[in-house]
């Protein structure tokens, strides 16, 4: 049965001594409007409804009362933001913004070497997908990587929402995926080597996909709030300009089939670079690297910033950590922490590397 019908309506009850306070503190402080109230003569009863909440008050003895929260931006509760208030019959209402702010927990970086083995532990997340996790210690909470799977093909049970972030990156490991995002158009289909970047709350969704399709995601906080959005349909024809921001943010779209290979910051390998840097205004870099012909190895290196993150996408390289060789092959991650120095070697010809960093541009630092 669905919940939400003409037949019926979710009310809260709150138990209170003295009626003609507690009907004072609702309706003159907080602003509910008075619905019914009974018996006449003598009120013990009062219904009040505001800020999407229906309350039934009665005066009589009874559980304590709940914990209230109300979201409102209005400058009137500004006085009672940190304390909250308390009705006289004991109910606590916190007041908090409709939108809390993010916060994003100060990085504990480690290196943290992920392998793609037998022992992979899969979790059922959202919408039914499959989550492995490839950073687990989170950096202290900064941020989280996942590899996900959708394991039956055809429409994913998926809703129109939103998440509340600083950065996300979604990347078409295997197979395909159908999407749809809020301005962007008609729906599109997301192949092997395609990414997006998904600004701070522009609403999408996954329409349909492939049998085993997989994406690789990497977003900042860890812990972020997904919300949902029942009163925007997607897909949606509607195309926002190019220049749109979401929280400061483009929305970006990269194919990767048929995109330019140019020179990485290191020579042996070459890089896509998805263009998630300008859209960004520099917060973050995504590339794809390849060997160069004749190269293969890199100088060791080692750098400043908050996340550096290799994921293998296909073939194989051995990654040199302060000197202790280790040969990554497909689905292994590798995160680096600054400061730690590495260096590629023996790279296979069709080595497939993905490369994410916050900064896109930071300190480098080289050594022959």
């Amino acid at each position: 049965m669905d919940a939400d019908t003409a037949h019926s309506r979710l009310q809260m009850t709150t138990y209170c001594a003295d009626l003609t306070a507690e009907l004072q503190f609702w309706s003159g402080v907080l602003g509910l409007q008075l619905r019914e109230i009974h018996p006449a003569d003598d009120p013990r009863t009062a219904v009040v409804e505001g800020h999407g909440l229906r309350l039934r008050l009665r005066q009589e003895q009874g559980p304590a009362g709940p914990a209230l929260e109300l979201l409102s931006d209005d400058s009137r509760w500004d006085a009672w933001r940190e304390s909250g208030l308390t009705s006289p019959g004991g109910t606590y209402v916190r007041i908090l913004p409709t939108q809390p702010a993010l916060e994003v927990p100060e990085a504990v970086q480690a290196t943290v070497l992920t392998r793609a083995d037998g022992l992979v532990h899969w979790q059922v997340g959202r919408a039914g997908m499959r989550y492995r996790d490839l950073l687990p210690q989170r950096h202290g909470g900064a941020f989280i990587a996942s590899h996900i799977r959708i394991v039956d093909g055809g429409p994913v049970p998926d809703y129109v929402h939103h998440h509340a972030i600083r950065f996300q990156l979604i990347f078409c490991r295997q197979g395909w995926v159908r999407v749809a995002y809020e301005g962007q158009g008609e729906p599109f289909v997301m192949a092997p080597g395609d990414c997006v970047l998904q600004p701070p709350h522009i609403r999408h969704r996954v329409l349909e996909s492939s049998a085993g399709a997989e994406v690789v995601e990497i977003a900042s906080p860890a812990s972020h709030l997904t919300q949902t959005d029942p009163e925007m349909t997607l897909p949606s024809a509607t195309q926002l300009p190019a220049d749109h921001l979401f929280g400061a943010q483009r929305f970006v779209r990269h194919q990767g089939d048929g995109a330019a290979w140019k020179a990485w910051r290191l020579p042996g390998f070459e890089a896509q670079d998805v263009g998630i840097a300008d859209a960004t205004c520099g917060l973050a870099g995504v590339r794809v690297l390849r060997p160069t012909p004749d190269g293969g190895g890199s100088r060791r290196q080692w750098h400043d910033t908050e996340l550096c993150l290799y994921y293998v996408l296909q073939g194989s390289l051995v990654v040199r950590l302060d000197a202790q060789p280790s040969r990554l092959v497909e689905d292994d991650c590798l995160t680096v922490a600054a400061g730690q120095a590495y260096e590629f070697a023996q790279a296979s010809a069709d080595l497939r590397l993905l490369e994410v960093t916050l900064p896109a541009v930071f300190e480098l630092q080289t050594s022959a």
